[in-house]
Formats: structure tokens, C-alpha cells, sequence
């Protein structure tokens, strides 16, 4: 018998608990021992739960307890997770996580000190929640030099951009039903601002590259500017909107590495994937494109990544699984301003004939876009490939002639 503890005992926490109650010898038959929650550490009483006699509000309790070999932290947030995460590893117990954002502020020490204590850090849940990514990419693909990862990282955003596509909803109202759905927290900036997705193409970029990236590196954008408009324009250039995190190997060993919406062609494997849905593709120069797809969130599908990883320690309390990568300067991160991309730009003029005359003079070669009920003066245009900061600096020079740019997308060549 393996003794494990859970930290937190809220959506995931318990749907861990559940998985491994009720799927007892399905799991007794994949490690050949039966897993036993010895101790859930929540601050709030369940006095009606089949486990309530293993519940505690102390977390002396699980770091003085020898028995307990595997922790499981499902708490969420830095506070106290790190500090309980830490000590856990420290002690020479093995942690299980679904925290991205533990994973993408303080991977990199954690593996460390898993790795000096002969535990395991691991956290298959924290990027795609049920999808499986870290342990393909660590383990299947491992023969493969990977050159680029993009992915739809996020299934509230995802969510509320396949509503303004799919029905025409705004922005405001789109955001409202995946709240009234469940899909969006009451505060939702951690989504809809790009900064969950940030988290984990920091934590996959990571992994690929072998040095932590962390978030406060990557240039972060979220969807709240995107409007109906937008989504007409992408529609007759064949392209959706998506909220994309992207990190692509570059010949000089740097990573170009954004969170950001995109205009995605229809022809993209990613450009199909709705609702809450998510969509990974790892770049690899033996296998080419392989998408992961699935649901990024919920209990059962979090829960049973997360039990998956309890596994995996169980089979590997004697022989450290290797799962590691150094720590990070940020010297290998090429700065965004120098990512050579081609960007949608909409604008409004007095005269909008005149004033795309002065785009084309601007921005050299432009396809020019049209959609129906345009209001008048407006037009929109996409730009050739280049330097980003070049983009701001010709968007600088076209509203100093009169133009007001309203919204700038990157193209996402995917």
C-alpha cells in the first residue's frame, strides 16, 4: 500500500479523491498496490464526505507523516503552495501538481530539488489539464528535435471567440455566458487578459528548450480589444480568430516565444477546435505536426491527469523518473519587438481609397480586405512579413497622415 496525501479538496482535489476511491482496482491493477488517501489538507470541514476522517487543516501532519510517499497539491496559486510543494520535496516526498502557475513561477527550482532529494516533480495537468502533453513530449517525442509548439491554451477564451465567430455574440456578452456556463471565473483577467495561456506555453517552452522561461518574458496580449468587425475581416480573408501562445526554435538557438490572437487559416488543424475545447501542436522534425486535442479543464478530465502522475510515482518511488530542465536567464528569448511576423491592421479615414494609397506607401506590397456593411471610411488590409517593431513604427507613420488604426492582429502562419 502507498500512503498519499491532497492538498486541497476544491474542483480538482476532490475529483482526484473520487478517481482514485472508485477506480481502486483499476489502479491496484497498473502498479500492482493498492493507493490509499491517508490525509486531505482543506481548511474547510466535509463532514459529509466518505473520507471525512482524513481530513485536516494542518500540513504538519502530512510533512511529519513518513508514510505519506506522494502529495498531490491542487490548492492553486503560489500561497502557500510553493512553501508546502517545497518542504514536500525537501522531506524526499514525491509532489503531483495541476498548478500552472506554481510550475511556470518556480519549475525550475522545484525540479532541482526533486532531483537532489530523489523525488518526483511532476505535473502533466498543469498545461492541458486531461489532455496528455508533458509526458508525450518527454517521452514519445523524445527522439524528435522539437522546432515549434502553438496551441489553443485556453477554453474560456476559446469559448468566447468560437461564440463571436459561430453567433455573432460581442465581446461583452460572449464573456457573460461562458460566466453564467462555468466556463469563465467572476473575475476572468487570468484568461481573457492571456495570461493562463502564458503560463503554459512558459511551461512547455521549458520543457522543449531546457531552460525556464518565465512568464514576466513573454509578451503577453489577451482578446478584449477583438470585436465583430475583426472576426468579419479574418472571415473573408478564410481565417478565425484564436487566441494562440506560440514558441518556435530559431536557427541562432534563440526561442520567439508571444501569447497573442491570431488570424488562423481554415486550413489550420487548429482553426477547427471550438468551444471550451483545446488544441496543441508540437513541430517535430521526425514526426512533423502531431495535435493533442481534448477538453483543457474540468474535474474528471484534471482529476485523472493528476492521478495518472500518482501513478507514475507509485511505479517510480525507487528509480527517480527524469523529468528536468535547467533554470533561465531570459538570454535565449528573442525580444518580441524583433519577430518578423505579417499583421491584419483595420483603420478609418475620411476617405478610405486615399487612405489606403497611403497604407500601400507606408507598408510596401498590402492585400486589401472587404467586408459586408463596412461602415464608411473604414477598410482593413494585411501587411507582407516583418519585423515587429518595424509594423509599429509604419502604424506610427500611416496615423501621423490622418489614418486611426483600430486593430492590429499577427497572421498566424500555423
Amino acid at each position: 500500500m502507498v500512503s498519499v496525501a491532497i492538498m486541497g479538496h476544491g474542483v480538482v482535489g476532490s475529483g482526484v479523491a473520487e478517481i482514485i476511491t472508485t477506480h481502486k482496482n483499476k489502479l491496484f491493477s497498473s502498479v500492482g498496490e493498492e493507493i490509499y488517501i491517508k490525509k486531505i489538507l482543506d481548511l474547510r470541514e466535509f463532514p459529509d464526505s466518505p473520507l471525512a476522517d482524513r481530513f485536516t487543516k494542518n500540513f504538519d501532519d502530512i510533512i511529519d507523516d513518513l508514510e505519506i510517499r506522494i502529495v498531490v497539491e491542487v490548492m492553486g496559486g503560489t500561497n502557500p503552495a510553493y512553501d508546502y510543494v517545497k518542504r514536500c520535496l525537501l522531506a524526499g516526498k514525491s509532489v503531483v501538481t495541476s498548478n500552472k502557475e506554481l510550475v511556470a513561477a518556480h519549475g525550475a527550482e522545484l525540479l532541482k530539488i526533486a532531483k537532489e532529494n530523489n523525488a518526483n516533480f511532476l505535473f502533466e495537468a498543469s498545461v492541458g489539464g486531461g489532455i496528455p502533453i508533458i509526458r508525450p513530449m518527454n517521452q514519445c517525442l523524445v527522439a524528435n528535435i522539437v522546432n515549434e509548439i502553438a496551441g489553443i491554451l485556453n477554453g474560456t477564451t476559446n469559448f468566447i471567440l468560437t461564440k463571436m465567430i459561430t453567433e455573432g455574440m460581442n465581446f461583452d456578452d460572449a464573456l457573460k455566458l461562458a460566466q453564467d456556463l462555468g466556463f469563465a471565473e467572476r473575475n476572468p483577467e487570468a484568461d481573457i487578459e492571456g495570461h493562463d495561456a502564458c503560463r503554459k506555453i512558459c511551461i512547455l517552452a521549458s520543457l522543449a528548450f531546457g531552460k525556464h522561461v518565465y512568464p514576466q518574458w513573454v509578451h503577453t496580449e489577451g482578446i478584449t480589444k477583438i470585436t465583430l468587425e475583426d472576426v468579419k475581416y479574418a472571415e473573408s480573408n478564410k481565417c478565425v480568430i484564436k487566441l494562440i501562445g506560440k514558441v518556435k526554435r530559431l536557427p541562432d538557438k534563440k526561442i520567439d516565444i508571444i501569447v497573442a490572437p491570431m488570424l488562423i487559416p481554415k486550413t489550420s488543424q487548429l482553426a477547427n477546435i471550438d468551444n471550451e475545447f483545446n488544441g496543441i501542436m508540437v513541430r517535430g522534425d521526425c514526426t512533423g505536426d502531431v495535435v493533442f486535442y481534448g477538453k483543457g479543464a474540468g474535474k474528471l478530465p484534471t482529476a485523472s491527469a493528476v492521478v495518472a502522475d500518482v501513478v507514475d510515482c507509485v511505479k517510480h518511488l525507487k528509480t527517480r523518473k527524469y523529468l528536468f530542465w535547467a533554470d533561465g536567464t531570459g538570454e535565449n528569448i528573442l525580444p518580441y519587438q524583433k519577430s518578423v511576423t505579417a499583421v491584419y491592421i483595420r483603420a478609418k479615414a475620411d476617405d478610405a481609397d486615399k487612405a489606403y494609397s497611403e497604407a500601400e506607401s507606408v507598408f510596401g506590397t498590402i492585400k486589401r480586405l472587404t467586408r459586408a456593411g463596412a461602415e464608411n471610411g473604414e477598410f482593413a488590409f494585411v501587411t507582407d512579413e516583418m519585423p515587429y517593431k518595424q509594423i509599429e513604427e509604419k502604424i506610427s507613420n500611416l496615423e501621423s497622415k490622418g489614418v486611426k488604426v483600430l486593430s492590429q492582429i499577427r497572421m498566424g502562419n500555423l
